[in-house]
């Protein structure tokens, strides 16, 4: 598969401490990819290497398919948001916005005003400054400033940190609409799993500074997600019988637990059908397994902040 960034053993030292070590990281284009980590696991430490913004110490990353001395030329196809977004206060969303595409020379008629509109910011007073803008309303034009240059590649690092319900709700719509209709790739990081889970089409979990694990929204379905757990002494017979009470979505895990994804408040009958089928049923309960379950799973802690 052909990526659209690609880490191979990224790696940044600070003395005899890796912030990040070997990483090998993969995503491709047109996805949304979530980075999850406790705060000081290392997820910034990655996110401003891949963006120019830091030299590995080690390994290296390829952009685009270029590596090496032509991997720099690509940087400008890579928008980037860490931390804050740097803003003259005084001035608008839209003044702040023209001096960023002034000093990257884009000039076309209507430009600044579609950024506006892309995060949602179209509407707002063009004589209010961003100093009295609310939190959300900053990091929207944090986002559109890291669209300047029409970008392929965006780089988010906790956007919706701090933010309300709705200006997580806010957020979390732009980021979908950039992918879906304007085909942006684009790498998040957030603590709010819950959120992630709602947008992110692959994921990458890293702890001090390690990429512990990397798998697709379909992967983390068939690993988590809420499902009919049954044990049964035979398990041809059990899956004989389910279908026979018209379950269709059911399979037999590596660990000879059948997992059934319908039908999940007709437990009784499925009960029912096995015990009549002579199939020794065990056990049978809902499982329910969310992203922060699965992350502190594989992390072994309690806290994802």
């Amino acid at each position: 598969m052909d990526w659209i960034l690609e880490t191979h053993g990224l790696t940044k030292r600070y003395g005899a401490k890796a912030a990040a070590n070997n990483i090998n990281m993969h995503i491709k284009a047109g996805e949304i990819y979530g980075l999850i980590g406790r705060n000081g696991a290392g997820k910034t430490t990655i996110m401003r290497m891949i963006s120019g913004l830091s030299t590995p110490t080690g390994g290296d990353y390829s952009l685009f398919g270029k590596s090496g001395s032509e991997k720099s030329k690509m940087l400008k196809n890579v928008g980037v948001l860490i931390e804050e977004p740097g803003v003259f206060p005084k001035l608008s969303a839209y003044d702040n916005l023209k001096i960023k595409c002034l000093a990257r020379g884009i000039r076309p008629a209507g430009y600044v005003e579609e950024l506006l509109k892309a995060v949602d910011l179209g509407d707002v007073d063009r004589k209010k400054g961003v100093g009295s803008y609310s939190l959300g309303m900053r990091q929207r034009l944090g986002i559109a400033l890291a669209l300047v240059g029409d970008p392929k590649l965006v780089v988010l690092d906790e956007p919706i940190n701090g933010l309300d319900p709705q200006g997580i709700a806010d957020v979390r719509q732009m980021l979908l609409r950039l992918r879906d209709e304007r085909g942006i790739t684009i790498m998040i990081s957030s603590h709010i799993l819950d959120e992630l889970a709602k947008v992110a089409d692959s994921y990458g979990i890293i702890n001090e500074g390690t990429l512990l694990d990397e798998f697709t929204a379909e992967e983390l379905g068939k690993r988590t997600g809420e499902y009919v757990a049954i044990r049964a002494e035979d398990g041809q017979t059990a899956l004989k019988a389910l279908k026979s009470i018209g379950v269709e979505k059911a399979q037999i895990d590596e660990k000879g637990m059948i997992r059934v994804h319908e039908q999940l408040d007709n437990s009784a009958a499925m009960a029912k059908a096995l015990v009549e089928a002579g199939a020794a049923l065990h056990e049978i309960y809902i499982h329910n397994v969310s992203l922060e379950d699965y992350f502190l799973g594989v992390t072994g802690g309690e806290n994802n902040g």
